[in-house]
């Protein structure tokens, strides 16, 4: 049986602690402040990036450096047979473009997966990919269950101001400062890897209406033979808000008896970059059975 090795970045939402205890190798994404460059869970904490970000300074985020992923490649096919490398979907970020460009030179050793998912769906197919892995199956073979399974996950987020989705260019200054005016708080939806507006609400309380209606709709249709099959889950994430995203777990965990819960943790820096703090996200996402 091959030895699998499987990198993923922490886009992924997978921190170095998760990343050692399942067996994953984690590359920390770059971010820019200030000219300067930090890396997620690095020298840039959770509590660190919400500072700076309060602060006014400006974040952007960056790629990893390909060279460097290389050198990575390099040195865990000394040990390994081959590599299965997740990164962000190539529908928001070049990241995946650019390592399935550097792979060609490993001679099929390096397989990396435009699985169009990123935080709470992408971390699943981090551990779908090791799953397969243990079971036997090469790179190859992995490579073309996630991409073929990609579009079997959905992920919504309350967005709780504008702000910083105007920074990046997600929405236009003058929409941003109506939909201030007005206290209207978008909820947006990450589907095939782009992310996309879902609705306009007023409150929390009618955002995780829609959010919760929104799984409905796709654990009832376009999912509904996974779900009798058990093959799907069900999770949530935030960035700064723990308390709000636990009490919603416990919500979705009512909303949803027969589908599993999986996890309540952070989202991912590069997510909360164009969103800013107080975000409510689910998702749901198929599991390799």
């Amino acid at each position: 049986m091959k030895k699998i090795a499987v990198v993923t970045d922490t886009n992924s939402g997978i921190s170095q602690e998760e990343a050692d205890r399942i067996g994953c190798v984690l590359i920390p994404m770059p971010f820019i402040i200030d000219g300067e460059e930090y890396f997620e869970g690095v020298n840039l904490t959770q509590e660190k990036f919400y500072e700076i970000q309060a602060s006014g300074r400006r974040i952007t985020t960056s790629q990893p450096n390909i060279n460097n992923i290389v050198e990575l490649w390099k040195e865990l096919l000394k040990k390994y047979d081959e590599i299965v490398h997740i990164p962000m979907s190539s529908g928001l970020s070049q990241s995946c473009e650019t390592a399935t460009s550097f792979a060609k030179e490993f001679n099929g050793k390096v397989q990396v997966v435009n699985n169009r998912r990123v935080s709470i769906s992408m971390r699943s197919s981090v551990v779908d990919a090791l799953n397969m892995a243990k079971e036997g199956k090469d790179a190859k073979e992995i490579k073309q269950y996630l991409e073929e399974t990609a579009a079997d996950s959905s992920i919504y987020l309350l967005v709780d101001t504008l702000k910083y989705l105007k920074q990046g260019g997600r929405v236009t200054p003058a929409a941003a400062a109506i939909g201030t005016l007005l206290g209207i708080k978008p909820v947006l939806q990450i589907q095939g890897g782009k992310l996309d507006k879902l609705a306009k609400v007023r409150n929390v309380k009618s955002a995780k209406e829609t959010m919760i209606n929104a799984l409905k709709n796709d654990l009832e249709g376009r999912f509904a033979h996974l779900v009798q099959n058990d093959a799907m889950r069900i999770s949530v994430a935030h960035t700064c808000n723990e308390n709000a995203a636990k009490e919603f777990a416990e919500e979705l965990k009512r909303e949803f008896p027969k589908i599993q819960f999986d996890f309540c943790d952070a989202l991912a820096l590069s997510i909360a970059t164009h969103t800013g703090p107080n975000v409510l996200a689910c998702g749901c996402y198929r599991i390799y059975k």
